[in-house]
Order: C-alpha cells, then structure tokens, then sequence
C-alpha cells in the first residue's frame, strides 16, 4: 500500500509493506528504528532531543511542525536522540536547518493521519526513513526493515547515560542524584529551582554510592526496562536507605524491583494530554508522556495512579520504603503543570 506525492523521492518504509511517501527536509541519508506517533501539539525541539526518544522514528499529529522555530534553552539534552521526524507540513528555515545540521532525517508531505491510524491498528513497528530513493530502493530498505532488532528487549539506557558524574547545581539543599538513564534537562533545572543541588550520575552507579545523597531520582529513558537487570538490582538494593522518586523508566524500574510486571503497549503512550486518575483524592490529571513500555494494571495499595486509557499503572507509594514514582512527566517539558508540586514536594519533604 502506497500514499503517494507525485515527483516525491523520500519514503517511509514500515515493516509490514506500508510505504508513505513524501519530501526530504532533513539530512540526507537513511534512518533504521521504530516508528512511533506524538499527539503533543508544541514542544517538538523538545522531543527530538529527549534521550528517551532514541532509536524511534517520530511522526507528529500536529498538522504544521516549526512554526515557532528552534531555541538552544528549549533542548532537553545535548544532541538529537530521535532518529528522523516524519511531519505533514514542516515549516523552516529554523526547524529545518536544524534538522540538517544534526543529521536528522526529516521527512514533510507525509499523510500523517493515514500513518497514525496504521501505527494504532498494526502497533508501532520497525521502518525506515530514506530521504532519496534514488540512494536506497524501497524494496531493499524493507528488506533491511525487516533484520532489524524490535525494541521489546533492547536495553538502551547505556547509549545515552552520562559516562561520569557531574555536577548541575551546586550550593542547594537537599542534595540529589539523578541516576542518568536518558535524563531530560528539564527534570535537573526543576529540582535546582526548587532549591536542590543536583548531582547527575550514571546508569550503573552502585546503591552505597547513591546512599550518600539525601535523594534519588531514578530518571526517564529509553528502551525495555526488563533487560535492565543491574539498574533493576541497584534500585532494589537502594530500597529503604534513601528516599526515591522515580519518573517513567524510573517509574518502570521501581514496579520491577518491587515485584510488578512491565510489558509492551501496542503503540505506548506519547504525547501531552494523557488522563491519569489519582486513586487517593479522585482527582484528574491531565500529564505529558512518552513511553513504550508499562506496568500492568494492579489493584495493589500501593498503586496510586492509573491511565484512564488502558488501567496500567501511573504511580506508586511504598510508603514504608520511602519511594514513590510516576510514569508521567512531572517536569513538563514540554506539556501541562497539573503534576508540576511532585518535584516540589519531593524536594521539600528531603528537608523535613
């Protein structure tokens, strides 16, 4: 099956035979990884350099894409994680130039709402992005579809973790560790201007090392948490000697280490205005998220918040052990303040 734009040398081509067709605005070249969808209608800097975001393919819901162009504060780590952007009108010359300029395959003219309901029905799948056919036949870029890995087992955390410690924010208190999974900056700048200093450290560090902070944060990140067996062991082992907050992965690693179980959701949840349902008060969410992966629906006390969507959960509390997580965004970066107090409070009751 073929949407085609007469003339039109870039494609997307998804693993089952699906080709989408359009025009190149992006670096030249070939992008292998897993085609995925965001409903978030802003925020598509922010997106492409979330680490979570590594190894996938972003098709964006919204019709017009760098209408507002690029700013170096809005970018939530150094460099590009996702691998090529699929859009059905990109505007530039900002957004463009700076698809090019870090080796973004980028893709406009694509029938995004034709691709969005493919990705819903078939679930997210392994594709390519080629921006000139002329370089890669479609027929042989669905070959090389079809070789690659799926990302159900792939552990990615150790591509984007920082390689050492660093410090963010110095001369606060509390001080916290981030443990570095694919960490947005967005969660460091909002524990520093709660007052936190902020210390960011690798994927692996050992738990007597993060025992020595007043505060864990167990970051976002790409990839399927149930490879992750050391970081899953460390968390474990952290359980109880310090408070923990975890966020998405972290949130995923938490549910694991405490005896829930993650699976792959058909097409995960990515965008700005997923509805969680806070069990405690009733009250609704309206949360920014980008997952893959989720831990199964559980009616467990300690399951303090549920997608609305699916069931699967969105938050916990082990009060007892002093660590708490969400699967959601609380740093908002890009997305709604409903969740804004959880950084906040988490960093003021380290001070208690």
């Amino acid at each position: 099956m073929s949407r085609a734009t007469d003339g039109s040398k870039a494609f997307l081509a998804l693993e089952d035979g699906t080709i989408f067709r359009g025009t190149s605005v992006g670096a030249e070249g070939v992008a292998f990884g897993e085609a995925v969808f965001t409903t978030a209608m802003t925020g598509y800097q922010e997106t492409v350099t979330d680490p979570s975001f590594a190894e996938q393919l972003v098709c964006f819901t919204a019709p017009m894409v760098g209408n507002y162009g690029v700013a170096d504060g809005r970018s939530e780590s150094a460099g590009a994680h996702a691998k090529a952007v699929l859009m059905r009108e990109a505007r530039g010359p900002g957004w463009t130039g700076w698809l090019a300029e870090r080796g973004l395959v980028g893709i406009t003219g694509i029938d995004t709402r034709s691709l969005v309901l493919r990705l819903r029905e078939a679930g997210a799948m392994r594709a390519a992005v080629v921006s000139d056919e002329s370089a890669l036949s479609v027929d042989d870029a669905l070959t090389q579809v079809r070789e690659q890995p799926s990302m159900e087992g792939q552990a990615l955390v150790a591509q984007v973790s920082t390689p050492a410690p660093y410090v963010f924010a110095e001369n606060g208190s509390p001080h916290v560790a981030v443990v570095d999974y694919g960490a947005k900056q967005s969660i460091m700048r909002r524990l520093a201007d709660a007052g936190a200093s902020v210390s960011v450290v690798p994927h692996a560090t050992p738990a007597d090392d993060l025992a020595r902070f007043d505060g864990v944060v167990l970051s976002n990140g790409p990839g399927d948490p149930e490879p992750l067996v050391e970081e899953t062991e460390i968390v474990r082992d952290l359980l109880g000697r310090r408070p923990i907050l975890g966020i998405c992965l972290g949130h995923q690693l938490l549910g694991i280490a405490t005896g829930h179980r993650t699976y792959k959701l058909p097409f995960g949840h990515r965008g700005a205005n997923h509805p969680v349902l806070e069990r405690r008060t009733g009250r609704v969410l309206v949360t920014s998220q980008n997952h893959g992966f989720a831990v199964e629906a559980s009616d467990s006390a300690e399951a303090t918040h549920v997608s609305l969507y699916d069931g699967t959960v969105e938050g916990f509390d082990f009060a007892e052990l002093r660590a708490r997580s969400v699967q959601f965004h609380p740093e908002a970066g890009p997305g709604p303040h409903d969740a804004w107090p959880i950084l906040e409070r988490f960093v003021e009751e380290l001070r208690v």
